[in-house]
C-alpha cells in the first residue's frame, strides 16, 4: 500500500471539505468519491505546464461531472497553482472558484455542469491533437465522468464518435458512486452494465475498485500505454462521500456541506496534513502556445448582377477559399454535406473535415473541444437541427469557445420538405446568447463576404443560409461589416422604410418596384447583420422618411427574430414598427406558395405599406 499516495489523497479531501464548508454549499460528496482516482492521475501521469495553460502540448483534463469542482480546484492547489487558502473563496462573488468550472478558472478546458457534455469536448480535443502535425508527442485527454450523466444520450454519441475515429489518446474515468442527486442511478453499482455498454461501443474497458490505490495505478498505467486503436475507459466502483462516515454510500447528501464543528472532527480523523505542493506536475517535452486567429478574411468574389444562386451553396464555396488561406479552419458536418455543400471542403481538405454523422449535440461538443485548442471549427447543418444542440452552444458560450455556426435551409421558403425541416427559431435562439453575432446574407456576394467575417470573429457567430435561389444584387467590390447594413433603395420622397434579411430582401425589392410604378416610394434596407444590428442606419431612415414607420419582413417566427432586434434598437425612438413574420406552423408546398401563405411575399408587403399610409 502506498502510504504517501493515501496522505496526498487525504490532503485533497481535506481541502474539498474546507472549501465547501466555508461556502456552506457545493458538492463535497461527489468530489470525495473521485479523490483517489484523481490523486493517482496527478501524482503519476498528468503532464502539464502549470505556468502556461495555453501550451498545446499539455495533457487535458475535463471534469464532465462539473459539480465536483471542489476536487478540481483542490488538485491544482496541490499542484502549486495557487495557495490552498484561496480555496476558501469557493462560490464567493468574484472568486475564480465558481460553483461549476467556467473560463474564469484558468485551468478549465471548457465549462461543464450541464451534464453529459464533457466526453464530446474531450473527443474534440483528442481528434484535434491527433490531427495536429506540429505536435511530435501527442498529449493525453482525460475526462472524468459521473455515473448519473451516463443516462445522457450525448455520452453515447461521443462514445460512438471516439471509437469510430480511433481516439486512443482519449482516456475516460467513470466515477460509479451509485447515487445521483435525488436517488440511486440507473444501474447503481451493477458494474457489468457499464462494462457491457462501453465494450459494445468499441472501447478498451477496465473495471476497478476506485479506492484501491494499486488497482488505480495499474489502470492508469494500462490506459496511458494503450497500444490499441481504441479509446480507453476506467470504470471505477466508488463510494459517494468517501471518508465521511455519516455520508458514505448514503442518499440525500448530494450538495450538503459539513457544519464547521463536524469539519474539525473529520480533519482530526484525516490526521496531520501539511499544506504543501504534493503534485509537482511533469513538464511537457514541447512548448507550443495555442494561437487564436482574430483577423477577418476578405474573400474575393466573381459574380454577375442578376445571376441566381442558393446562399447555402455559396457558403460551401467560400469555405474552400477560406481553407486555403487559414489552415486552422476545420469543418464539421452532421451527414448533410451534400445539402449544405460543405462536401467541397471535404474534397479539398480531407484532414480538416470531420464527419460527425447524425449526432448534433456531440458535433457541437467536439467543436468546443477543437476551439479550445486554437482551431477554428465551422459547424454546418440545417438551422432547425441546431435547436437540439442549443444547450451545447449555450455551454460553448460560457466556455468562451470560438464557434462558427452555419444554419442552412432556414425559413418557410424551404417549401416541400415541410415544417420539421424549416429553421424558424434560430435567430431567437442564437440571439439570446450574450455577444453572439448573427449574419443573414441576401445573395452570393454577401454570403462569401460574411463567411469571411465569421472567421475573424472570436466567439459565437451564426450565418443563416437558405435553399431558395436568389439573384445577385451586390457588386463584387461591395464591403460588409459586422453591425452593418445596406440601403438598397433610397429617395428623397420615401414615405417609410421596409427592412428585410435574406430572402425577404428580394421580396422587399419586388414590392418597391410595384409601389414605385404607383408613385409610392419606400426605402429598402438589407439588415444583413441581425446582431449587432445597424441602429444608426435605422434611426437615419426614420429621420429621412416622411413617416416614422418601419416594416420588418422576415422568414422567421414572430418572436425573437429580426423584428425584435429592430424594436430593441429603436426602443427610444418615436416610431411605428410593424412586424411581418411567420405566425403559424407552415405546410409543405411550392416555394412561392408557402411564402405567400406565410404573408411575407411582395404582394403582402405592398398591401401592408398601403394600409399604413391610409
Amino acid at each position: 500500500m502506498d502510504i504517501d499516495l493515501i496522505k496526498k489523497a487525504n490532503l485533497v479531501r481535506k481541502w474539498c471539505l474546507i472549501a465547501t464548508t466555508e461556502a456552506q454549499s457545493g458538492h463535497a460528496t461527489s468530489s470525495l468519491s473521485a479523490v483517489d482516482l484523481m490523486t493517482v492521475l496527478f501524482d503519476k501521469h498528468y503532464s502539464y505546464d502549470i505556468k502556461n495553460p495555453n501550451n498545446l502540448a499539455n495533457d487535458r483534463l475535463i471534469f464532465s461531472k462539473g459539480h465536483a469542482a471542489p476536487l478540481l480546484y483542490s488538485l491544482y492547489a496541490a499542484s502549486g497553482a495557487y495557495p490552498f487558502e484561496e480555496l476558501k473563496t469557493l462560490r464567493a462573488f468574484g472568486s475564480k472558484f465558481e460553483g461549476h468550472p467556467v473560463a474564469t478558472f484558468p485551468y478549465t478546458e471548457a465549462a461543464t455542469g450541464s451534464l453529459g457534455q464533457g466526453l464530446s469536448i474531450g473527443a474534440g480535443m483528442a481528434i484535434g491533437i491527433q490531427r495536429c502535425r506540429k505536435l511530435i508527442k501527442k498529449p493525453k485527454v482525460y475526462v472524468l465522468l459521473g455515473d448519473g450523466e451516463l443516462a445522457e444520450g450525448q455520452i453515447w454519441e461521443a462514445a460512438n464518435f471516439a471509437s469510430y475515429y480511433k481516439l486512443n489518446n482519449l482516456i475516460a474515468i467513470a466515477d460509479i458512486n451509485r447515487f445521483g442527486q435525488s436517488e440511486e442511478t440507473m444501474f447503481g453499482h451493477s458494474m457489468d452494465e457499464y462494462i457491457n455498454r462501453f465494450s459494445a461501443f468499441g472501447w478498451e474497458v477496465l473495471a476497478i475498485d476506485g479506492h484501491n490505490i494499486e488497482e488505480i495505478e495499474n489502470a492508469f498505467n494500462l490506459a496511458v500505454n494503450n497500444k490499441s486503436n481504441r479509446p480507453f475507459i476506467i470504470i471505477a466502483k466508488t463510494i459517494k462521500g468517501k471518508g465521511i462516515d455519516e455520508w458514505e454510500n448514503k442518499n440525500g447528501y448530494h450538495s450538503k456541506p459539513l457544519s464547521k464543528e463536524y469539519l474539525e472532527k473529520i480533519l482530526k480523523i484525516l490526521g496531520e496534513l501539511k499544506d504543501e505542493v504534493v503534485f509537482p506536475l511533469r513538464m511537457p517535452k514541447e512548448i507550443m502556445n495555442i494561437k487564436q486567429v482574430d483577423v477577418s478574411i476578405e474573400v474575393e468574389t466573381e459574380y454577375k448582377i442578376g445571376d441566381v444562386f442558393m446562399t447555402k451553396e455559396i457558403n460551401g464555396k467560400a469555405l474552400v477559399k477560406l481553407g486555403k488561406i487559414n489552415e486552422q479552419l476545420i469543418v464539421l458536418d452532421g451527414d448533410v454535406k451534400n445539402s449544405t455543400s460543405v462536401q467541397d471542403f471535404e474534397k479539398e481538405f480531407p484532414d480538416r473535415f470531420i464527419e460527425c454523422f447524425i449526432a448534433e449535440q456531440n458535433m457541437v461538443g467536439v467543436a468546443v473541444g477543437l476551439s479550445k485548442l486554437g482551431f477554428l471549427p465551422y459547424v454546418a447543418t440545417f438551422g432547425a437541427f441546431f435547436t437540439r444542440a442549443f444547450d451545447q452552444i449555450r455551454m460553448g458560450r460560457i466556455s468562451e469557445a470560438n464557434l462558427k455556426l452555419c444554419g442552412s435551409y432556414a425559413g418557410v421558403s424551404l417549401g416541400k420538405d415541410g415544417s420539421s425541416q424549416m429553421g424558424l427559431e434560430d435567430i431567437a435562439m442564437i440571439g439570446a446568447l450574450p455577444d453572439s453575432v448573427i449574419l443573414y446574407p441576401a445573395d452570393a456576394v454577401a454570403t462569401e463576404k460574411l463567411t469571411g467575417l465569421q472567421i475573424g470573429f472570436d466567439g459565437i457567430s451564426y450565418l443563416r443560409t437558405a435553399r431558395t435561389k436568389v439573384p445577385v444584387i451586390y457588386k463584387d467590390e461591395e464591403r460588409f461589416l459586422i453591425g452593418g447594413s445596406k440601403v438598397l433603395q433610397k429617395n428623397k420622397n420615401d414615405l417609410l422604410t421596409v427592412v428585410g434579411g435574406g430572402l425577404t430582401v428580394h421580396e422587399a425589392i419586388k414590392a418597391y418596384e410595384v409601389l414605385r410604378s404607383q408613385n409610392i416610394f419606400i426605402r429598402v434596407i438589407d439588415c444583413y447583420s441581425v446582431k449587432p444590428i445597424d441602429k444608426e442606419a435605422l434611426i437615419l431612415a426614420l429621420k429621412e422618411t416622411k413617416k416614422q414607420i418601419i416594416i420588418v419582413v422576415e422568414d422567421h417566427f414572430e418572436h425573437g427574430g429580426l423584428g425584435d432586434f429592430v424594436l430593441s434598437a429603436l426602443a427610444d425612438q418615436k416610431a411605428i414598427i410593424e412586424k411581418m413574420a411567420i405566425s403559424s406552423i407552415a405546410h409543405s408546398g411550392e416555394e412561392l406558395e408557402v411564402i405567400r401563405a406565410a404573408g411575407i411575399d411582395s404582394s403582402h408587403i405592398v398591401a401592408r405599406v398601403k394600409k399604413l399610409l391610409l
